[in-house]
Protein backbone atom coordinates (compact mmCIF):
# COMPACT_ATOMS: atom_id res chain seq x y z
CA UNK A 1 0.00 0.00 0.00
CA UNK A 2 1.23 3.59 -1.22
CA UNK A 3 0.76 6.52 2.05
CA UNK A 4 1.23 10.01 0.94
CA UNK A 5 4.35 11.58 3.24
CA UNK A 6 1.30 13.99 4.03
CA UNK A 7 -1.19 11.65 5.86
CA UNK A 8 2.47 10.00 7.58
CA UNK A 9 3.29 13.68 9.34
CA UNK A 10 -0.22 14.04 10.16
CA UNK A 11 -0.23 10.78 11.77
CA UNK A 12 2.79 11.14 14.21
CA UNK A 13 2.17 15.15 14.82
CA UNK A 14 -1.34 13.20 16.30
CA UNK A 15 0.63 10.68 17.93
CA UNK A 16 2.86 13.33 19.90
CA UNK A 17 0.39 15.62 20.64
CA UNK A 18 -1.80 12.81 22.48
CA UNK A 19 1.37 12.21 24.36
CA UNK A 20 1.59 15.43 25.63
CA UNK A 21 -1.88 15.84 26.24
CA UNK A 22 -1.66 12.51 28.53
CA UNK A 23 1.29 13.82 30.70
CA UNK A 24 0.63 15.46 34.01
CA UNK A 25 2.30 18.82 33.66
CA UNK A 26 2.43 21.58 36.03
CA UNK A 27 0.37 23.22 34.00
CA UNK A 28 -2.20 20.68 34.17
CA UNK A 29 -1.91 18.64 37.49
CA UNK A 30 -0.96 20.18 41.10
CA UNK A 31 2.46 17.93 40.72
CA UNK A 32 3.19 18.09 44.50
CA UNK A 33 0.48 15.90 44.83
CA UNK A 34 1.97 12.92 42.64
CA UNK A 35 2.55 9.91 45.33
CA UNK A 36 5.84 8.86 45.39
CA UNK A 37 7.08 5.75 44.97
CA UNK A 38 7.91 5.31 49.09
CA UNK A 39 10.16 1.79 49.77
CA UNK A 40 8.13 1.46 53.04
CA UNK A 41 4.54 2.67 53.38
CA UNK A 42 3.78 5.41 53.91
CA UNK A 43 0.40 5.92 56.06
CA UNK A 44 -1.26 6.29 59.28
CA UNK A 45 -0.96 2.86 60.89
CA UNK A 46 -3.89 1.46 61.62
CA UNK A 47 -4.27 0.08 65.38
CA UNK A 48 -6.21 -2.78 64.04
CA UNK A 49 -3.37 -3.61 61.66
CA UNK A 50 -0.53 -3.59 64.14
CA UNK A 51 -2.28 -6.15 66.44
CA UNK A 52 -2.06 -8.18 62.90
CA UNK A 53 1.76 -8.04 63.32
CA UNK A 54 1.43 -7.99 67.42
CA UNK A 55 -0.73 -11.42 66.96
CA UNK A 56 1.53 -13.14 64.49
CA UNK A 57 4.25 -12.64 66.73
CA UNK A 58 2.51 -14.05 69.60
CA UNK A 59 1.39 -17.10 67.50
CA UNK A 60 5.17 -17.91 66.25
CA UNK A 61 6.55 -17.50 70.25
CA UNK A 62 3.59 -19.32 71.77
CA UNK A 63 4.32 -21.74 69.27
CA UNK A 64 8.18 -22.13 69.66
CA UNK A 65 9.08 -21.28 73.00
CA UNK A 66 9.20 -24.01 76.05
CA UNK A 67 6.32 -23.41 78.75
CA UNK A 68 7.05 -27.01 80.63
CA UNK A 69 9.58 -28.84 82.24
CA UNK A 70 10.32 -32.23 81.24
CA UNK A 71 12.51 -35.23 82.51
CA UNK A 72 16.02 -34.35 81.79
CA UNK A 73 16.16 -38.35 80.74
CA UNK A 74 12.78 -39.26 79.60
CA UNK A 75 11.61 -35.74 78.17
CA UNK A 76 7.97 -36.87 79.67
CA UNK A 77 5.95 -33.58 81.03
CA UNK A 78 6.61 -32.74 84.42
CA UNK A 79 3.18 -32.13 86.09
CA UNK A 80 4.43 -32.85 89.88
CA UNK A 81 7.10 -30.20 90.37
CA UNK A 82 7.04 -32.24 94.73
CA UNK A 83 9.02 -34.82 93.12
CA UNK A 84 11.84 -32.90 93.11
CA UNK A 85 14.33 -35.24 92.66
CA UNK A 86 14.49 -35.62 88.77
CA UNK A 87 17.00 -34.21 86.60
CA UNK A 88 14.80 -32.04 84.60
CA UNK A 89 15.43 -29.22 81.29
CA UNK A 90 12.47 -26.78 79.60
CA UNK A 91 10.88 -28.66 76.74
CA UNK A 92 12.88 -28.73 73.53
CA UNK A 93 12.25 -24.76 71.64
CA UNK A 94 14.22 -22.32 69.95
CA UNK A 95 14.52 -19.47 71.90
CA UNK A 96 15.71 -19.82 75.69
CA UNK A 97 13.18 -18.73 78.89
CA UNK A 98 15.81 -17.19 80.57
CA UNK A 99 17.77 -15.00 78.27
CA UNK A 100 17.70 -11.23 79.39
CA UNK A 101 16.18 -11.25 75.25
CA UNK A 102 13.30 -13.03 77.08
CA UNK A 103 12.85 -10.52 79.81
CA UNK A 104 12.35 -7.90 77.18
CA UNK A 105 10.02 -10.51 75.58
CA UNK A 106 7.77 -10.84 78.72
CA UNK A 107 7.98 -7.07 79.23
CA UNK A 108 6.54 -6.90 75.62
CA UNK A 109 3.93 -9.64 75.83
CA UNK A 110 2.48 -7.52 78.99
CA UNK A 111 2.79 -4.35 76.95
CA UNK A 112 0.75 -6.02 74.61
CA UNK A 113 -2.28 -6.72 76.99
CA UNK A 114 -2.29 -3.95 77.86
CA UNK A 115 -2.62 -1.96 74.95
CA UNK A 116 -4.99 -4.19 73.08
CA UNK A 117 -6.97 -5.86 76.14
CA UNK A 118 -5.87 -9.03 74.99
CA UNK A 119 -5.25 -11.72 78.09
CA UNK A 120 -3.45 -13.98 76.37
CA UNK A 121 -0.21 -11.51 75.25
CA UNK A 122 -0.01 -11.50 78.98
CA UNK A 123 -0.47 -15.14 79.87
CA UNK A 124 2.49 -15.67 77.33
CA UNK A 125 4.66 -13.90 80.14
CA UNK A 126 2.51 -15.16 83.29
CA UNK A 127 2.83 -18.58 82.59
CA UNK A 128 6.51 -19.03 81.85
CA UNK A 129 7.47 -16.67 84.82
CA UNK A 130 5.68 -18.74 86.94
CA UNK A 131 7.60 -22.02 85.37
CA UNK A 132 10.78 -20.42 86.30
CA UNK A 133 9.24 -19.18 89.92
CA UNK A 134 7.89 -23.08 90.56
CA UNK A 135 11.42 -24.63 89.48
CA UNK A 136 13.56 -22.42 91.97
CA UNK A 137 11.07 -22.94 94.63
CA UNK A 138 11.33 -27.00 94.03
CA UNK A 139 14.78 -28.08 92.34
CA UNK A 140 18.14 -27.78 93.39
CA UNK A 141 21.13 -26.74 91.11
CA UNK A 142 22.14 -30.08 91.33
CA UNK A 143 19.44 -30.86 89.04
CA UNK A 144 18.14 -28.26 86.97
CA UNK A 145 20.53 -29.42 83.43
CA UNK A 146 19.00 -26.16 81.80
CA UNK A 147 22.19 -24.11 81.31
CA UNK A 148 20.62 -20.86 81.18
CA UNK A 149 18.46 -21.62 84.16
CA UNK A 150 21.17 -22.04 85.98
CA UNK A 151 22.52 -19.09 85.29
CA UNK A 152 19.17 -17.76 86.53
CA UNK A 153 20.08 -19.53 90.35
CA UNK A 154 23.75 -18.13 90.03
CA UNK A 155 24.57 -15.37 87.38
CA UNK A 156 27.73 -14.95 85.89
CA UNK A 157 27.40 -11.84 83.76
CA UNK A 158 24.58 -8.88 84.00
CA UNK A 159 23.17 -10.42 80.98
CA UNK A 160 22.35 -12.77 83.78
CA UNK A 161 20.16 -10.92 85.58
CA UNK A 162 18.77 -7.66 84.72
CA UNK A 163 16.46 -7.76 81.87
CA UNK A 164 14.49 -10.56 83.52
CA UNK A 165 14.56 -9.14 86.81
CA UNK A 166 13.20 -6.13 85.32
CA UNK A 167 10.06 -7.69 83.56
CA UNK A 168 9.19 -9.98 86.51
CA UNK A 169 8.83 -6.84 88.65
CA UNK A 170 6.67 -5.46 86.07
CA UNK A 171 4.41 -8.45 86.14
CA UNK A 172 4.01 -9.02 89.30
CA UNK A 173 2.86 -5.37 89.35
CA UNK A 174 0.41 -6.25 86.17
CA UNK A 175 -1.49 -8.88 88.87
CA UNK A 176 1.82 -12.19 88.64
CA UNK A 177 0.75 -14.12 91.68
CA UNK A 178 3.80 -16.20 91.17
CA UNK A 179 6.46 -16.07 94.26
CA UNK A 180 9.02 -13.67 92.53
CA UNK A 181 10.79 -12.60 95.30
CA UNK A 182 13.89 -15.23 95.68
CA UNK A 183 14.30 -14.65 91.88
CA UNK A 184 14.25 -10.60 91.71
CA UNK A 185 16.48 -10.26 95.44
CA UNK A 186 19.09 -12.91 93.73
CA UNK A 187 19.11 -10.88 90.54
CA UNK A 188 19.66 -7.72 92.30
CA UNK A 189 21.97 -9.23 95.03
CA UNK A 190 24.66 -9.75 91.97
CA UNK A 191 24.04 -6.32 90.28
CA UNK A 192 24.29 -4.14 93.22
CA UNK A 193 27.10 -6.48 95.20
CA UNK A 194 28.74 -9.23 92.97
CA UNK A 195 29.09 -7.70 89.38
CA UNK A 196 32.37 -6.26 88.82
CA UNK A 197 32.70 -2.51 89.41
CA UNK A 198 35.38 0.91 88.46
CA UNK A 199 36.43 2.18 91.35
CA UNK A 200 34.27 4.58 90.84
CA UNK A 201 31.06 2.76 91.18
CA UNK A 202 30.19 1.88 87.41
CA UNK A 203 29.07 -1.36 86.17
CA UNK A 204 31.76 -2.91 84.07
CA UNK A 205 33.59 -6.42 82.78
CA UNK A 206 37.00 -6.99 82.12
CA UNK A 207 36.15 -8.39 78.85
CA UNK A 208 37.17 -8.13 75.56
CA UNK A 209 40.06 -5.86 78.03
CA UNK A 210 40.05 -5.21 81.33
CA UNK A 211 38.24 -2.14 82.75
CA UNK A 212 35.41 -2.10 79.89
CA UNK A 213 32.39 -0.80 80.00
CA UNK A 214 29.71 -2.06 77.31
CA UNK A 215 26.78 0.20 76.75
CA UNK A 216 24.59 -2.79 76.53
CA UNK A 217 25.03 -2.43 80.34
CA UNK A 218 22.99 0.20 80.95
CA UNK A 219 19.92 -2.05 80.03
CA UNK A 220 21.48 -4.88 81.91
CA UNK A 221 21.10 -2.97 84.83
CA UNK A 222 19.63 0.42 85.25
CA UNK A 223 16.15 -0.51 84.76
CA UNK A 224 16.21 -3.74 87.27
CA UNK A 225 18.08 -1.21 89.92
CA UNK A 226 14.89 1.24 89.09
CA UNK A 227 12.26 -1.32 89.49
CA UNK A 228 13.80 -2.67 93.03
CA UNK A 229 13.37 0.94 93.89
CA UNK A 230 10.01 1.73 92.82
CA UNK A 231 9.33 -2.30 94.25
CA UNK A 232 10.83 -2.17 97.29
CA UNK A 233 10.25 1.88 98.24
CA UNK A 234 14.50 1.52 98.85
CA UNK A 235 16.16 4.97 97.45
CA UNK A 236 19.42 3.21 97.20
CA UNK A 237 18.14 1.36 93.73
CA UNK A 238 17.29 4.93 92.61
CA UNK A 239 20.40 6.44 93.14
CA UNK A 240 22.60 3.58 92.08
CA UNK A 241 20.53 3.86 88.75
CA UNK A 242 20.64 7.38 88.32
CA UNK A 243 24.39 6.95 89.23
CA UNK A 244 25.17 4.44 86.05
CA UNK A 245 22.87 6.09 84.01
CA UNK A 246 25.27 9.53 84.22
CA UNK A 247 28.19 7.94 84.51
CA UNK A 248 28.12 5.83 81.39
CA UNK A 249 26.81 8.84 79.31
CA UNK A 250 30.07 10.88 80.79
CA UNK A 251 32.48 8.47 79.12
CA UNK A 252 30.67 7.04 76.30
CA UNK A 253 28.02 9.86 75.09
CA UNK A 254 29.30 11.62 72.10
CA UNK A 255 27.52 15.56 72.42
CA UNK A 256 28.47 16.27 69.04
CA UNK A 257 26.75 13.26 67.25
CA UNK A 258 24.15 13.13 69.78
CA UNK A 259 24.50 8.93 70.13
CA UNK A 260 26.64 6.93 71.87
CA UNK A 261 29.71 4.43 71.55
CA UNK A 262 29.48 0.88 71.65
CA UNK A 263 32.71 -0.05 73.98
CA UNK A 264 34.96 2.17 76.23
CA UNK A 265 38.38 0.89 77.37
CA UNK A 266 39.94 2.44 80.41
CA UNK A 267 43.55 2.09 79.58
CA UNK A 268 42.96 3.82 75.87
CA UNK A 269 43.88 7.30 75.48
CA UNK A 270 42.17 7.41 72.22
CA UNK A 271 38.59 5.61 72.52
CA UNK A 272 37.34 4.28 68.89
CA UNK A 273 33.98 5.02 68.51
CA UNK A 274 31.76 2.44 66.40
CA UNK A 275 27.83 3.90 67.14
CA UNK A 276 26.44 0.33 66.96
CA UNK A 277 22.35 0.97 66.69
CA UNK A 278 21.14 -1.82 68.85
CA UNK A 279 23.39 -0.61 71.75
CA UNK A 280 22.25 2.84 71.52
CA UNK A 281 18.81 1.29 71.34
CA UNK A 282 19.12 -0.75 75.01
CA UNK A 283 20.38 3.10 76.16
CA UNK A 284 17.97 5.09 75.37
CA UNK A 285 15.16 2.33 76.63
CA UNK A 286 17.24 2.59 79.60
CA UNK A 287 16.14 6.20 79.92
CA UNK A 288 12.82 5.97 79.45
CA UNK A 289 12.63 2.61 81.76
CA UNK A 290 14.47 4.99 84.32
CA UNK A 291 12.03 8.39 84.20
CA UNK A 292 8.79 5.42 84.29
CA UNK A 293 9.53 4.80 87.94
CA UNK A 294 12.41 6.98 89.07
CA UNK A 295 10.31 10.04 91.23
CA UNK A 296 9.91 13.22 89.79
CA UNK A 297 11.26 14.68 93.09
CA UNK A 298 14.78 12.87 92.66
CA UNK A 299 17.56 14.92 92.93
CA UNK A 300 18.69 13.09 88.98
CA UNK A 301 15.50 13.03 87.76
CA UNK A 302 16.19 16.09 85.76
CA UNK A 303 19.66 15.49 84.24
CA UNK A 304 18.22 11.30 83.20
CA UNK A 305 15.15 13.74 81.27
CA UNK A 306 18.22 15.74 79.85
CA UNK A 307 20.19 12.97 78.26
CA UNK A 308 17.21 11.18 77.23
CA UNK A 309 15.86 14.33 75.06
CA UNK A 310 19.26 14.68 73.65
CA UNK A 311 19.41 11.15 73.14
CA UNK A 312 16.68 11.39 70.94
CA UNK A 313 17.68 14.27 69.17
CA UNK A 314 20.44 13.02 68.41
CA UNK A 315 18.96 9.22 67.10
CA UNK A 316 16.49 11.34 64.50
CA UNK A 317 19.49 13.09 62.35
CA UNK A 318 20.03 9.29 61.42
CA UNK A 319 16.78 7.71 60.70
CA UNK A 320 16.72 6.45 56.90
CA UNK A 321 14.52 7.38 54.31
CA UNK A 322 12.98 3.75 54.29
CA UNK A 323 12.23 4.45 58.02
CA UNK A 324 14.78 2.07 59.55
CA UNK A 325 18.00 2.87 61.15
CA UNK A 326 21.81 1.44 60.06
CA UNK A 327 23.81 -1.00 61.38
CA UNK A 328 26.06 1.44 62.81
CA UNK A 329 24.37 4.83 63.32
CA UNK A 330 26.72 7.38 60.92
CA UNK A 331 27.57 5.06 58.25
CA UNK A 332 24.83 4.51 56.04
CA UNK A 333 26.51 1.75 53.85
CA UNK A 334 25.85 -0.61 56.61
CA UNK A 335 22.65 -2.58 56.46
CA UNK A 336 19.32 -1.41 57.66
CA UNK A 337 18.55 -3.04 61.47
CA UNK A 338 15.39 -4.23 62.81
CA UNK A 339 15.98 -4.68 66.47
CA UNK A 340 17.11 -1.54 66.96
CA UNK A 341 14.69 0.43 64.27
CA UNK A 342 12.27 -1.29 66.86
CA UNK A 343 13.61 -0.04 70.11
CA UNK A 344 13.68 3.24 68.65
CA UNK A 345 10.12 3.30 67.88
CA UNK A 346 9.18 1.97 71.45
CA UNK A 347 11.44 4.65 73.31
CA UNK A 348 10.36 7.50 71.30
CA UNK A 349 6.74 6.63 71.25
CA UNK A 350 6.93 6.07 74.79
CA UNK A 351 8.64 9.16 75.68
CA UNK A 352 6.25 10.80 73.69
CA UNK A 353 3.41 9.19 75.19
CA UNK A 354 5.20 10.13 78.49
CA UNK A 355 5.39 13.96 77.56
CA UNK A 356 9.55 13.81 77.82
CA UNK A 357 9.56 14.87 74.12
CA UNK A 358 7.78 16.59 71.75
CA UNK A 359 4.75 14.85 69.96
CA UNK A 360 4.51 17.40 66.55
CA UNK A 361 7.93 17.02 66.42
CA UNK A 362 8.68 13.30 66.49
CA UNK A 363 5.50 11.42 66.26
CA UNK A 364 5.90 11.03 62.30
CA UNK A 365 9.29 9.48 62.42
CA UNK A 366 7.85 7.15 64.63
CA UNK A 367 4.96 6.25 62.50
CA UNK A 368 7.19 5.57 59.56
CA UNK A 369 9.33 3.91 61.73
CA UNK A 370 6.59 1.31 62.78
CA UNK A 371 5.43 0.94 59.78
CA UNK A 372 9.56 -0.29 58.63
CA UNK A 373 9.91 -2.80 61.57
CA UNK A 374 6.05 -4.38 60.32
CA UNK A 375 7.45 -5.00 57.21
CA UNK A 376 9.62 -6.83 58.67
CA UNK A 377 7.14 -9.60 60.44
CA UNK A 378 6.89 -12.35 57.98
CA UNK A 379 3.99 -14.62 58.01
CA UNK A 380 4.90 -17.24 60.66
CA UNK A 381 5.37 -14.40 62.58
CA UNK A 382 9.35 -14.16 62.61
CA UNK A 383 10.82 -11.24 62.74
CA UNK A 384 13.43 -10.91 59.79
CA UNK A 385 16.69 -8.21 59.58
CA UNK A 386 17.90 -8.76 63.16
CA UNK A 387 21.74 -8.54 63.93
CA UNK A 388 22.63 -11.58 66.08
CA UNK A 389 24.30 -11.43 69.46
CA UNK A 390 26.87 -9.12 69.27
CA UNK A 391 30.42 -8.72 71.26
CA UNK A 392 32.82 -5.48 71.09
CA UNK A 393 34.84 -4.52 68.32
CA UNK A 394 37.12 -1.53 67.47
CA UNK A 395 37.41 -2.24 63.31
CA UNK A 396 34.31 -1.70 61.85
CA UNK A 397 34.30 -5.09 59.76
CA UNK A 398 32.94 -6.76 62.68
CA UNK A 399 29.68 -4.66 63.22
CA UNK A 400 28.96 -4.22 58.81
CA UNK A 401 29.55 -8.03 58.53
CA UNK A 402 27.37 -9.45 61.83
CA UNK A 403 24.33 -11.62 60.23
CA UNK A 404 21.07 -11.20 60.65
CA UNK A 405 18.93 -14.54 61.94
CA UNK A 406 14.97 -15.19 62.36
CA UNK A 407 16.03 -16.72 65.04
CA UNK A 408 18.14 -13.65 66.54
CA UNK A 409 16.10 -13.14 69.87
CA UNK A 410 16.49 -9.43 70.10
CA UNK A 411 13.95 -9.16 67.39
CA UNK A 412 10.71 -10.22 68.90
CA UNK A 413 10.49 -8.24 72.22
CA UNK A 414 11.24 -4.61 70.96
CA UNK A 415 8.54 -5.72 67.74
CA UNK A 416 6.11 -5.83 70.45
CA UNK A 417 7.28 -3.10 72.34
CA UNK A 418 7.05 -1.33 69.67
CA UNK A 419 3.74 -2.18 67.76
CA UNK A 420 2.29 -1.85 71.78
CA UNK A 421 3.47 1.87 72.43
CA UNK A 422 2.47 2.80 69.13
CA UNK A 423 -0.95 1.28 69.57
CA UNK A 424 -1.34 3.66 72.96
CA UNK A 425 0.26 6.46 71.07
CA UNK A 426 -2.59 6.49 68.54
CA UNK A 427 -4.92 6.21 71.25
CA UNK A 428 -4.26 9.01 72.41
CA UNK A 429 -3.40 11.25 69.32
CA UNK A 430 -5.04 11.89 65.91
CA UNK A 431 -2.64 12.26 62.74
CA UNK A 432 -3.59 12.80 58.81
CA UNK A 433 -2.21 13.53 55.81
CA UNK A 434 -1.37 17.07 55.70
CA UNK A 435 -0.23 18.73 51.87
CA UNK A 436 1.19 15.10 51.38
CA UNK A 437 2.99 14.46 54.42
CA UNK A 438 2.10 12.36 57.74
CA UNK A 439 1.21 15.02 60.72
CA UNK A 440 -0.33 15.62 63.85
CA UNK A 441 -3.75 16.71 63.24
CA UNK A 442 -3.98 20.32 64.42
CA UNK A 443 -6.06 21.64 66.21
CA UNK A 444 -7.28 24.51 64.49
CA UNK A 445 -10.09 27.13 65.72
CA UNK A 446 -13.36 27.34 63.67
Amino acid sequence: MNYKPTKIITLVTLGLCTMVNAQKTDATAPLHLLQPDYPTPYVIPQKENIKVVLDKVYHFLDKNSASVIVDANTKAVITDYKKSNQDIIFEPGAFRLTSYEWGVTYAGMLLAAKATGEKYFADYSNKRIQLIADVVANYSAKNIKDAGMVKTLHPEALDDAGALCAAFIKAKKEGLKANIDPLVYNYIDFISNKQFRLKDGTLARNRPQDNTLWLDDMFMSVPALAQMGSYTGNVKYFDDAVKQANQFSERMFNNQKGIYMHGWVESMQIHPQFHWARANGWAVMTMVELLEVLPKNHPGYPQVLSQLQKHIAGLMQYQDGTGFWHQLLDRNDSYLETSATAIYTYSIARAINRGYVDKMTYAPAVLLAWNAVASKVNEKGQVEGTCVGTGMAFDPAFYYHRPVNVFAAHGYGPVLLAGSEVILLLNESQFEINDSSIQLKSKRKK
